[in-house]
């Protein structure tokens, strides 16, 4: 292969019968200027550096640093399998059906809050039922987050769909064998790996009897620490106030509206109670009943007038979600697809409401 004058060569894998033209073309050089009929953005920029050489880099690189710094260092998915998982014992509840099913549901509304996916703009969506309302890719950008760029792919290249119908094919629960490739697999796998990654858990080989799995404990016990305060913050206190933190970066957009939805996904994964085991007894019915309470007033497009909780909880809440959708009134499709999600996920996924699972224990 023939080398460029700064000595640098990229392989291509064109193989044997490459063209002259391809080799040529795989040349580490100067960038060549754009035609002006390319609107697209360059693959690679150049800087000078102090000692006089280029230095080069994506501009993409630049965006996507830009936008992860205002993202927080969980997604809801994460955030939804930490509260579930068992500290040292690293792995979920056998019995707890729901969350295969909830987490899918959670990507749908991360890519929602993300500005990836919106309701179709279209007046007569509000004619059909919350859950056969047409979800549209408004920016396939990618986020960085493996599951939710495969998703982001999966809805970009196939035809428009309802929210409950992604989810059902997200989950496999489809009879079309057509569309069966849409599911996705492993989802809490690849989501405690994730986690690994990020230095939340670690990975262990467990015995049960019968077969090895692969566990995941809990290392970094902060971050689930700080789930359970935002849990009980939200569902406790008369007056909700969220302080800044890498899980929830000040300058993010919909700090409070991102922390119900967590809340009200936690309860159709049936893991909200693990972040409620410091409560008494009727603490904790009262903070279920709360919950109630945000999935009668969010799940529903525009929301409902909130003037606090049973008890008066969250008095304030009502205000600081209604500042967060004035700030972004062109944002109102995306908080329209998520939101719906949380009614559909609410009154189909749940199918016995954990504090009652909570209360029959001792029976059980």
């Amino acid at each position: 292969m023939a080398t460029s004058s700064s000595g640098l060569t990229r392989r291509r894998g064109g193989g044997i019968n490459a063209t002259a033209e391809n080799d040529e073309s795989s040349r580490v050089g100067s960038p060549v200027p754009k035609r002006n009929d390319d609107s697209r953005a360059p693959e690679t920029s150049y800087e000078n550096s102090e000692n006089g050489h280029k230095i080069a880099f994506d501009p993409r690189d630049i965006s996507e640093s830009a936008e992860r710094s205002k993202q927080p260092k969980l997604t809801l998915m994460e955030e939804i399998l930490l509260m579930g998982l068992k500290d040292k014992q690293g792995y979920l509840s056998f019995w707890n059906d729901n969350i295969s099913y909830a987490l899918r549901g959670c990507i749908v509304i991360e890519l929602a809050f993300r500005g990836r996916i919106s309701m179709q703009k279209d007046a007569s969506r509000r004619r059909f039922p919350l859950a056969d309302r047409v979800v549209e890719v408004i920016d396939d950008t990618l986020t960085g987050e493996v599951l939710l760029d495969e998703a982001l792919k999966m809805m970009k290249s196939s035809e428009k769909m309802s929210v409950s119908s992604w989810i059902d094919l997200m989950s496999g629960e489809t009879w079309n064998l057509m569309k069966i490739g849409y599911q996705l697999k492993q989802v809490r796998e690849r989501l405690a790996k994730g986690l690994v990654d990020k230095g939340i858990l670690r990975t262990e080989k467990r015995n049960f009897l019968l077969f090895d799995m692969a566990t995941h404990p809990v290392v970094d016990g902060g971050a689930k620490d700080e789930i359970r305060r935002r849990v009980r913050n939200v569902l406790t206190n008369r007056t909700v106030v969220l302080p800044p933190s890498q899980f929830l970066p000040e300058d993010m957009e919909f700090r409070y509206l991102r922390t119900v939805a967590m809340v009200c996904a936690a309860y159709a994964a049936n893991v909200l109670e693990n972040a409620l085991t410091t409560l008494g007894m009727d603490a904790r019915e009262r903070a279920f009943a709360q919950v109630d309470e945000l999935l009668a007033e969010y799940s529903q497009w525009p929301f409902a007038r909130r003037t606090g909780g049973s008890g008066g909880v969250g008095a304030n809440l009502g205000q600081a979600i209604q500042d967060e959708v004035n700030n972004a009134k062109d944002k109102e499709l995306q908080l329209e697809a998520s939101f719906h999600f949380i009614f559909f996920q609410s009154t189909n996924c749940v199918t016995i409401p954990t504090r009652t699972m909570y209360l029959l224990r001792p029976i059980l």
